[in-house]
């Protein structure tokens, strides 16, 4: 069992930054992937980007490559995403998921219905 609990949203101006967090707890021990997502009001759930997280593997949607970077800390069972050059198009609600195990990550990695596990999300609104 795992709980996630996102933080570090709020608003910010166009070309900005925010760096959002994932505390992950209870059985951490057990995850194998951990991704971000997203959701603008209106839309469906949207790959941003996902880590394995004992190899360190990442990948990126299209949109966010060169801005965004997620890295993870085993130890702290912490996982970040930190996010340059923000734009309007980028606000949306940003939630964190982990696998347990499963999933095939080079293949599946961006599918939200692979992973078991989602934080409460956290509102990122960028201004122009």
């Amino acid at each position: 069992q795992v709980q996630l609990v996102e933080s570090g949203g709020g608003l910010v101006q166009a070309g900005g930054s925010l760096r959002l967090s994932c505390a992950a707890s209870g059985r951490t021990f057990s995850s194998y992937a951990m991704g971000w997502f997203r959701q603008a009001p209106g839309k469906e759930r949207e790959f941003v980007t996902a880590i394995h997280m004992s190899s360190g593997t990442t990948y990126y949607a299209d949109s966010v490559k060169g801005r965004f970077t997620i890295t993870r800390d085993n130890a702290k069972d912490m996982v970040y995403l930190q996010m340059n050059s923000l734009n309007p198009e980028d606000t949306a609600v940003y939630y964190c998921a982990a696998e347990l195990g499963s999933l095939r990550f080079s293949i599946n990695y961006a599918k939200h219905n692979e992973y078991d596990y989602w934080g409460q999300g956290t509102q990122v609104t960028v201004s122009s």
